[in-house]
């Protein structure tokens, strides 16, 4: 017998994009679904756009709220979930036809509790790229452990593209049925992800880009409003990630999550001061790493730790703007002989 498939859609202004991300949740080829639209106080003619699929299909239920932000909207619409598994799509994103039967269907056959899928990137100018490799996807699907599949997730994996969204994932409902989103932070998935792979036991990963991921409408570079984003957020969560896996007597791990982290605040350090109006947060990015030098040593003494990254940083904190030159130069001219080769 098949089961409900909960999908939680938030919205906030998004007339031109909402009936096509509708129209392809109508269109799966999984047809047990409960679609649920959150208004989340749109401006627009959103809200009208929901009422209207809600009048022409019963599998559409429609919340209505005050605005309160990605966050709030997905916590509101999985008060009212029913399904035995919850997904969730952007409003501005739209899926493929199979997307969900795909994912159900792997989740049943291996008796995981959480399925994951690729996803394409969606330009503009109408240009698609898959995100994460650059070779074709296989089309085949793989069980992972809860080991496995965390250490994808934290560290990287070619093999496996698992990144923080909940839209390239369906969850068993039990699995997260007593979970929420931080309201009012950005970067919410981060936590989201982490919590609900620590308790998990196995994971299949589909490796087909069923989701349409369309990318920042307005623009991708870094300003000052998304540097403090990331100094106020997502940094946080990073920060949350590597102590919350610890608590979950996973120590191991943890030090893999912070050897990344640290990693991953030396490329927020290059993008920061790229730009005259965030320089101020790559000081700050540098203050933050001199403070856990001690830290860094004893992450670094890891023997997964890799010698140019134990150099890199070693600069950083001892010059930063010579770091920064040294990337430069390296962008300029070694990547564009390295790719020649």
């Amino acid at each position: 017998m098949e089961k409900l498939i909960s999908i939680i859609v938030p919205i906030y202004n998004i007339e031109a994009y909402l009936p096509r991300c509708v129209d392809s949740l109508l269109a799966q080829t999984y047809s047990k679904l409960e679609i649920i639209l959150v208004d989340d106080g749109s401006t627009d003619s959103s809200p009208d756009i929901c009422d209207s699929y809600e009048k022409i299909d019963g599998r559409i239920k429609v919340v209505h709220k005050k605005n309160g932000g990605l966050s709030d909207a997905r916590n509101a619409g999985m008060d009212v979930a029913a399904g035995e598994y919850i997904g969730f799509v952007d409003g501005d994103d739209w899926i493929d036809k199979d997307m969900y039967l795909a994912m159900y269907c792997a989740c049943e056959r291996e008796a995981a509790q959480v399925a994951v899928c690729r996803y394409k990137q969606i330009r503009y100018s109408g240009q698609c790229e898959e995100a994460g490799m650059i070779d074709a996807s296989s089309g085949n699907s793989v069980l992972l452990s809860k080991k496995k599949a965390l250490e994808a997730y934290v560290c990287g994996d070619e093999k496996y593209v698992i990144y923080n969204s909940v839209w390239s994932k369906l969850f068993a409902a039990d699995l997260i049925k007593d979970m929420r989103f931080p309201v009012g932070k950005n970067s919410e998935d981060i936590m989201f992800t982490t919590k609900a792979f620590c308790r998990m036991n196995r994971l299949v990963y589909l490796d087909t880009p069923y989701y349409n991921y369309v990318l920042d409408r307005e623009g991708s570079i870094m300003n000052e409003k998304a540097g403090q984003r990331r100094l106020r957020d997502e940094i946080p969560f990073w920060r949350e990630q590597i102590a919350y896996i610890a608590e979950s007597g996973m120590t191991e791990l943890s030090d893999k999550a912070a050897y990344h982290f640290y990693r991953r605040m030396l490329f927020y350090y290059i993008d920061f001061m790229d730009s005259a109006a965030t320089r101020e947060f790559a000081k700050e990015i540098v203050s933050q790493l001199r403070k856990e030098k001690e830290s860094i040593r004893r992450i670094h003494k890891k023997k997964y730790v890799a010698i140019g990254d134990k150099a890199r940083m070693k600069l950083a904190l001892a010059w930063p703007y010579g770091y920064y030159f040294v990337v430069k130069l390296y962008d300029k001219y070694v990547i564009p002989i390295r790719n020649k080769a």
